[in-house]
């Protein structure tokens, strides 16, 4: 998938801001059985589904004022922990393409290996924990463009995806995996909030 297609992404309406806008920056919910809202972050469940802008601002809002009720046109259950599902099946996808990408030689794992991708141009996205040593993170510097930069991974969570139980630095190659991984990355940057999101001066992860 090039980004280029991304250009005639079909388009749906914030419920809490009214905006259109590519599905791809949205997450996806549903009517389940009960009228419960379930969340879809695969966009694959049946059902006509209502959507939010993968902000967690924007979740706690449709959550607090009821939007998914007036989205439904009638009173829905809100489960316990719905921001939280939401999170955890981003987190589940982020993961699954970096170990897809691994599986098929496009992502890569160590300092060495990735400063060595890094010199050879190779690297489409870095990746880097987010509670990684700040002087070690930055003795690589960050390859240019929108969403080529990420850490809103812990070392323990980037280890899921490479048989590892800590990874500090991984970099992935181009490609489509790449290009999931990112539209994925991109929505939970939006979803995890974190001290580095919230303060300072540091871009947001994945708006590089």
């Amino acid at each position: 998938m090039s980004r280029n297609a991304h250009i005639t992404d079909p388009e749906r309406k914030c419920l809490v801001s009214g905006e259109v806008s590519p599905k791809r920056g949205l997450v996806r919910f549903v009517l389940g059985p009960g009228d419960t809202i379930y969340p879809d972050v695969a966009g694959k469940l049946p059902g006509r589904g209502m959507y939010v802008s993968a902000d967690r601002e924007a979740l706690e809002t449709a959550v607090n004022r009821k939007l998914f009720s007036k989205g439904a046109k009638r009173q829905v259950g809100i489960p316990d922990g719905l921001i939280a599902a939401v999170e955890d099946g981003l987190l589940r996808r982020v993961l699954d393409r970096i170990s897809m990408a691994r599986k098929a030689g496009r992502a890569v794992t160590g300092f060495e290996k990735v400063k060595d991708w890094l010199d050879k141009d190779q690297v489409a996205i870095l990746l880097q924990a987010s509670d990684g040593s700040e002087r070690g993170k930055s003795k690589l510097y960050r390859p240019g463009g929108r969403g080529s930069f990420f850490d809103i991974l812990t070392a323990r969570e980037l280890g899921l995806s490479f048989g590892r139980e800590r990874v500090i630095h991984a970099a992935l190659a181009a490609g489509r995996l790449t290009d999931l991984f990112r539209d994925d990355a991109v929505r939970l940057s939006g979803v995890r909030r974190s001290e580095k999101q919230t303060g300072g001066n540091d871009p947001v992860p994945g708006k590089v």
